[in-house]
């Protein structure tokens, strides 16, 4: 079961499958807005881990790798809606309330779990009950009525996010605590050399090890994480105006054709051209 429908801005997709995909670490230009419903997964977005139950939602911008672990084979079904951040400055005018807050305003990769109450939830699935009434084949029709839902539902998270933001904190776990410091120095090293034989040395942790290790708490590998990790700098810098070459020297890329190549598989678009749609 596979129901999808879009407009400009907004990208809704309700997916149930009896097989779980194969997922790696990832990251969008858009914003994510993630609504669980069932399977057996615990969700990474930077370094926290959050046991996923019934209703939970999760909101990640276009900053934070994440990516979903399947513990087994269960029934897999979530709704996702990906969406331009755009959106809030086509709608200025309309209103002042601050659509995209709870994605701006909170540190990275904290905060990204919002737990609904029964009266929150029963809310939410009525909007998406809503949009999953329209018709694809109707576009202008179904296109407005999707932005005004989702509107809705923005406004919906928003106000639930700040009414939940006391008890957010207390339910994601870190990672392994030994990957931790190693994720903390990745970060703080992305422009530097980031081989295993260096880790290794930094942290007196046999490489052979740490690659286990990072598998078996991530489901992927330390080199994946690194290159995605240096890929979403490299965007970062590319909208603040750098140029290609600036972008791949700051970013840990020191072979220039094996950036443009890489960011290219995981952006879609070579890193020049990148620059020139921001």
């Amino acid at each position: 079961m596979h129901f999808r429908i879009q407009n400009q801005y907004f990208h809704y997709s309700h997916r149930r499958t009896e097989q779980p995909p194969r997922m790696d670490f990832h990251l969008h230009d858009s914003y994510e807005l993630y609504f669980f419903l069932s399977g057996d997964v615990h969700y990474l977005i930077e370094k926290k881990v959050y046991p996923l139950r019934y209703g939970d939602l999760l909101i990640m911008n276009n900053r934070e790798l994440h990516k979903a672990t399947f513990r087994s084979n269960a029934t897999y079904e979530n709704i996702v809606v990906h969406f331009d951040p755009a959106v809030s400055e086509a709608l200025t005018g309309l209103s002042d309330f601050p659509l995209l807050d709870c994605y701006i305003n909170r540190p990275q990769g904290e905060s990204n779990l919002i737990r609904l109450s029964h009266q929150q939830l029963e809310e939410a699935q009525a909007i998406f009950h809503k949009i999953e009434q329209l018709s694809p084949e109707s576009q202008s029709e179904s296109g407005l009525l999707l932005t005004a839902y989702m509107i809705e539902l923005l406004v919906l998270i928003n106000r639930c996010f700040h009414s939940d933001k006391s008890s957010q904190d207390t339910v994601p776990t870190d990672v392994h605590e030994k990957l931790g410091p190693v994720l903390d120095y990745i970060d703080s090293h992305l422009d530097e050399d980031l081989s295993l034989e260096t880790l290794e040395r930094h942290f007196y942790m046999n490489r052979y090890y740490l690659s286990r290790l990072f598998r078996r708490s991530t489901g992927s590998t330390v080199h994946e994480y690194i290159v995605l990790k240096r890929i979403a700098r490299a965007k970062k810098l590319l909208q603040e105006g750098s140029n290609v070459t600036d972008a791949c020297q700051q970013s840990g890329f020191n072979d220039y054709s094996n950036f443009i190549r890489m960011f290219k598989r995981f952006v879609g678009v070579p890193p020049g051209q990148y620059r020139k749609q921001r």
